[in-house]
């Protein structure tokens, strides 16, 4: 896989989603936005799904249909050796969600979540070598039995990110089973919180139908779920510990998605903060763009559109409804499916693309 350098052009602003809930929106950037600088990092990928970056700049990407890749410092990339002899791959599952330690400079541990050919969904802790040419597994799993479709793979989640209080939370699909998101003792259709030391897990809340996102917002204890909607209505939440978010799709005994992804009915259901109202985007990874070097862009919570094929941006007021939406201009339609927008701890932007035939990308946004 070669790293190579390519500046985008711009394109026009995308209209806004339609439906959008609450607040006022516009669909272009605001007054005074930077342009963008958008560099391949790493081509030759097929369905990366998310990606990581160490203290020491070296970025890590995964597959969801196996295997890691480590971008040095110096530009060059290695594959990371390491087993998945026990992976499901197929439809929506695989190999997904990834994240870093918090005290990865002196544990070199990580985190994955994935589906075993065994018949569940479960989140491995690694290490990995310092020259970043293995990796091992240390918990295996941390956390298991989370269920999974073997039939389709479908809605297998799974998005790990660390919560500011060090919990490791956990993005689960609802395995499309109607009666998974409304039920407290199952994993599936929920947001978890697992001690990444021991992996004692809890439900931290349900009725949740595909996470395919959690962002934390700096400074803050606001943690955002993103997720897939049926045929309207991807949603984007404000998660807080107990809350029902009213994914019921239990119908008349089968998987009908004809329901409400807020079904006002369950007492209690939590609206989302945003929705995308028909059609659908395909939101997917999100993440928070921090740092005066953003400019007008600080602050945005960033998404990556699959279906809809960019990345979208919701300004948040401190409460977390929404003020404003937009598309990134230099991502619109010029890369195809993006699975996940993430902040390096340099500071810049990662996306992957999800279009797969080996042609997908790592890219890097900075504003110029």
């Amino acid at each position: 896989m070669a790293a190579v350098l390519l500046l985008a052009a711009c394109t026009g602003p995308a209209a806004e989603p339609s439906g959008s809930a609450g607040g006022s929106s516009s669909a272009a950037p605001p007054t005074g936005a930077p342009a963008l600088q958008v560099e391949v990092v790493l081509d030759g990928l097929d369905h990366p799904w998310d990606v990581a970056q160490a203290p020491d700049g070296t970025l890590l990407v995964d597959q969801r249909g196996g295997g890691f890749t480590a971008v040095l410092p110096d530009g060059s990339a290695r594959e990371v050796r390491a087993d998945f002899g026990d992976l499901f791959a197929q439809g929506e599952t695989g190999l997904m969600g990834l994240t870093l330690d918090p005290g990865f400079a002196g544990n070199r541990r990580f985190y994955t979540c994935q589906g075993r050919r065994s018949g569940s969904i479960a989140v491995i802790a690694w290490t990995v070598r310092p020259d970043w040419s293995a990796a091992t597994r240390v918990a295996d799993p941390l956390v298991g039995n989370i269920p999974m479709n073997r039939s389709s793979g479908r809605h297998g989640g799974c998005r790990l990110r660390f919560a500011p209080d060090g919990a490791l939370l956990i993005g689960t699909g609802d395995n499309a089973v109607g009666t998974n998101p409304q039920d407290p003792s199952s994993p599936a259709g929920k947001v978890l919180r697992a001690d990444a030391a021991t992996g004692k897990v809890s439900v931290w809340n349900l009725g949740h139908r595909n996470v395919q996102g959690l962002a934390v917002r700096p400074g803050t204890g606001q943690v955002f779920s993103v997720e897939h909607g049926p045929d309207r209505d991807d949603e984007v939440n404000l998660l807080r510990a107990g809350a029902n978010y009213g994914w019921n799709p239990v119908g008349s005994g089968t998987y009908d998605e004809s329901v409400p992804m807020t079904d006002p009915d369950i007492p209690g259901a939590v609206p989302a903060v945003w929705s995308s109202g028909s059609p659908t985007l395909a939101t997917s990874g999100a993440t928070f763009l921090d740092g005066r070097k953003w400019g007008a862009y600080d602050g945005l919570l960033v998404i990556g559109l699959l279906k809809a094929q960019g990345v979208l941006a919701l300004r948040l007021d401190e409460d977390g409804a929404l003020r404003q939406q937009f598309r990134l201009p230099e991502l619109d339609g010029s890369h195809g499916r993006i699975r996940t927008a993430q902040q390096g701890s340099d500071g810049a932007l990662y996306v992957t693309t999800d279009n797969g035939n080996g042609a997908d990308q790592l890219l890097r946004v900075t504003p110029r």
